[in-house]
Formats: C-alpha cells, sequence, structure tokens
C-alpha cells in the first residue's frame, strides 16, 4: 500500500451536531430604514452584543402583502450594526429564490415557539469613587543619633529626630521631617506625593534634600548660603525653596 493510500484511510473530518448560540432577528415589517433606525438604538444599548454576532434572518412571518424584500440590502443594515447573517428563513417564494440567488443558506419555517432575546442595556457608569482620606498616624519621634547606613520611614506621619543624622544615613516620611540636630544625611519627605510637606533641621549639612520627587544634592545645597544654618524646606512649583529658620 502506498503511502497516499494510508494517509486517505485516516480521517480528515468528522461531522458532529452541536446546539450553537444563533441569534435570529425575525422581521415583521419590510421596512429597511425603519429597522436601521431601531437597531442603531438597540446597539447604543448593548454594543457588545453586537459585535460579530452570528444571524439567522427570519422572514417567515412578513405578511404575503408586504411585497418582496430587498434581501441584499437588509444584510448589509444588519452588517453595518454588527450582525454576520448564516441563514435565511423564510416560506415565501421570493425571499427563498433571492436567498438562493446570492448563494445563501435556506432554513424551513419554524415551528418551534422561540422567546424574545433581552438584550442587556449599558448600564450608566458609576462615578468613581473619591479615595478615603489617609488616616492619621501619630508622630514617629527618634531620640537617638542616626548613624550612616540607618534608614527610618515614617509612614503616615512626621518623622522627628531628636538628634543628630550621619552622612550615610536616610530619613523618609509620608509628612514633615524635622531634624533637631545636624543634618549630614538625606531626608526625603512627603515621599507619596505630598507637596505640602516641609523639611525643618538645625543643621544644614545634607547630601541629599526631597519633597514629593523633588530634589537637591550636596553639590548644590553647598552653593546655598544658608549652608549649615538652621533652615526650612518647602516646595513651590518644583522648586525647593530654603528658608532660614
Amino acid at each position: 500500500m502506498s503511502q497516499t493510500d494510508q494517509l486517505d484511510q485516516e480521517p480528515v473530518f468528522q461531522l458532529k451536531g452541536s446546539m450553537l448560540a444563533i441569534t435570529v432577528l425575525e422581521l415583521a415589517k419590510n421596512d429597511l430604514a425603519g429597522l436601521d433606525r431601531q437597531l442603531a438604538a438597540k446597539v447604543a444599548q448593548a454594543p457588545n452584543f453586537f459585535s460579530n454576532t452570528p444571524l439567522v434572518l427570519a422572514l417567515d412571518k412578513l405578511p404575503a402583502n408586504q411585497g418582496s424584500i430587498d434581501l441584499p440590502g437588509l444584510m448589509r443594515i444588519c452588517r453595518h450594526h454588527g450582525l454576520r447573517t448564516l441563514a435565511l428563513r423564510a416560506s415565501r417564494i421570493e425571499d427563498i429564490a433571492a436567498a438562493i440567488a446570492i448563494d445563501l443558506p435556506v432554513l424551513p419555517p419554524s415551528g418551534a415557539r422561540e422567546r424574545p432575546l433581552e438584550v442587556e442595556e449599558r448600564k450608566p457608569e458609576k462615578p468613581p469613587e473619591k479615595p478615603p482620606e489617609p488616616l492619621i498616624q501619630p508622630t514617629r519621634v527618634i531620640t537617638t543619633p542616626i548613624r550612616g547606613g540607618q534608614q527610618i520611614y515614617a509612614q503616615g506621619c512626621d518623622l522627628v529626630v531628636i538628634s543628630s543624622v550621619s552622612s550615610g544615613a536616610e530619613l523618609l516620611a509620608d509628612g514633615n521631617i524635622h531634624v533637631y540636630g545636624p543634618m549630614r544625611g538625606r531626608a526625603l519627605a512627603g515621599i507619596k506625593g505630598d507637596r505640602k510637606a516641609r523639611i525643618f533641621c538645625q543643621q544644614l549639612g545634607a547630601e541629599l534634600l526631597s519633597i514629593a520627587g523633588q530634589y537637591k544634592v550636596s553639590e548644590d545645597l553647598r552653593r546655598d548660603p544658608l549652608w549649615g544654618a538652621p533652615v526650612q524646606v518647602s516646595l513651590s512649583g518644583d522648586v525647593l525653596n530654603i528658608t532660614r529658620l
């Protein structure tokens, strides 16, 4: 047996029955303009439903006195609104002939009872909820010197250091920072974006000062005439302002 004969004996496909969810558009009037308007209103209510939705056009309930329908025009309107016609269900001879002319499958009239499809309307979007106000935590107070390599973080509150801060140390606070001693390390206030936060120190000698992400490093700070003096630091726009206490 040749290789081709062997391949021909292997099944290439299977025919299976399936209960697919197919939407049926049952036309009650031969009024394409009215259909276009009403479909547009439905799309506005539930745009996600009308997105490449498979459709059977049902013309078997059209009254006999409605006249022949423009089937290609009807399909264009459906396609414009996201409905993809798979087949036609019809009983009138002229409708069946029109479907055969454009090679559209024709289904027999339905004897089953079909329920109207309730299209879920788009619900108005809720306005975004206001984030809860941050809880105010007690001020974190440090009474011992902060040595190089140490990091102190005051989460949700101010930080007060009643001692010196050595080079290489780092102070972080969601609120203000107060240093009642020489400040030689790094101080970052308002680290979660509080632009109203301030830094206070008795002796400015910092490696870095920052408020809400805006910062100055020691090279800039040393050129300030208040280097070594008691100062407060605030944020104005994107600029750190250093003033004497």
